[in-house]
């Protein structure tokens, strides 16, 4: 039996691929920094990206990594810095000690334009980590990641379940459901033609993507909601980002820096980028895929 290492396995993403990786046939070592309830197939590692001899216990035996671990907020470039860049630094010199050769990566979209925020410039440096080490690297930009247990776009579906949707200046972007997404990763771990030294884009497979507004009212048709919609200005962003920021504080989620990439009027994934078909093409409808999340979220109370 293969074994893979995963960074990220309780988180949103995280979860999901450990389903997929143990339903494949993996055997998982995953990285934690609290107990876990036991369970076939995973091996749970004690640990943390700024903990070096957790990294080298999770890289034992194992003959590929799979990084999903990183910051998405942090009140300072500092914070962006140490999770994203310092973290993937860590993995890297841990799986090389471990003789590991395959390496996956999962970084984002807002990589692409590094000078937009501090989130986006950690990921492309984490990026260039990556690219400049010796492994048979394989890197991933996901756009935005929806689905049950997601955290990210919560409160565009509870201000959708009351029937109104704030969004940033107009513009288009590219979503994938967090199953899809898995399903890819998993796809990607094993050594194989036409996958190595490639970063990859991946989505919903909705050609050039969703406006902001057309996406919106998707939620809203899943919240059962016909919304009004209002798009904030980038200096209105930056406020409402503010008043977030001090009333829920490290726990927000519009932050300033969230506010200055979102923004930007185009985070569509770039159609030559996708992975082979062959290896990998997304199966959930969106509008199914943002039901079945709205249906999630309202049987955990979250709506």
């Amino acid at each position: 039996m293969k074994t893979v290492a995963l960074t990220g396995a309780t988180g949103f993403v995280g979860r999901i691929t450990v389903d997929r990786l143990v339903a494949a046939g993996w055997q998982v070592r995953a990285l934690t920094r609290r107990d876990q309830a036991s369970r076939p197939g995973v091996i749970w590692i004690n640990g943390a990206l700024d903990n070096p001899e957790s990294l080298r216990k999770l890289c034992e035996g194992a003959d590929a990594v799979l990084h999903v671990a990183g910051v998405v907020n942090a009140p300072d470039a500092e914070g962006f810095e140490a999770g994203n860049v310092t973290g993937t630094a860590n993995i890297l010199s841990a799986a090389k000690e471990a003789g590991i050769a395959r390496f996956v990566h999962v970084s984002s979209l807002a990589a692409k334009q590094p000078h937009l925020s501090m989130y986006g410039a950690s990921k492309m440096r984490a990026e260039n980590l990556v690219q400049e080490s010796i492994f048979d690297w394989t890197i991933i930009r996901p756009p935005g990641v929806y689905g049950p247990g997601d955290t990210e776009m919560l409160d565009m579906f509870r201000l959708a379940s009351k029937g109104w949707a704030l969004l940033p200046p107009p513009g288009r972007i590219s979503v994938i459901h967090v199953d899809d997404l898995a399903r890819l990763l998993v796809a990607l771990v094993p050594s194989q033609p036409g996958v190595s030294s490639r970063i990859f884009e991946d989505d919903d497979g909705v050609v050039n993507g969703w406006s902001h507004e057309s996406f919106a009212r998707a939620i809203g048709a899943a919240t059962g909601k016909r919304l009004r919609v209002f798009h904030a200005p980038r200096f209105l962003l930056k406020v409402a980002a503010s008043g977030d920021s001090f009333f829920r504080g490290r726990k927000a989620k519009l932050t300033r820096d969230r506010a200055s990439y979102l923004s930007h009027p185009d985070w569509t994934i770039d159609a030559g980028a996708k992975p082979p078909s062959e290896l990998w093409v997304p199966m959930i409808e969106t509008l199914q895929g943002l039901k079945e999340t709205t249906d999630w979220y309202k049987a955990q109370g979250w709506l």
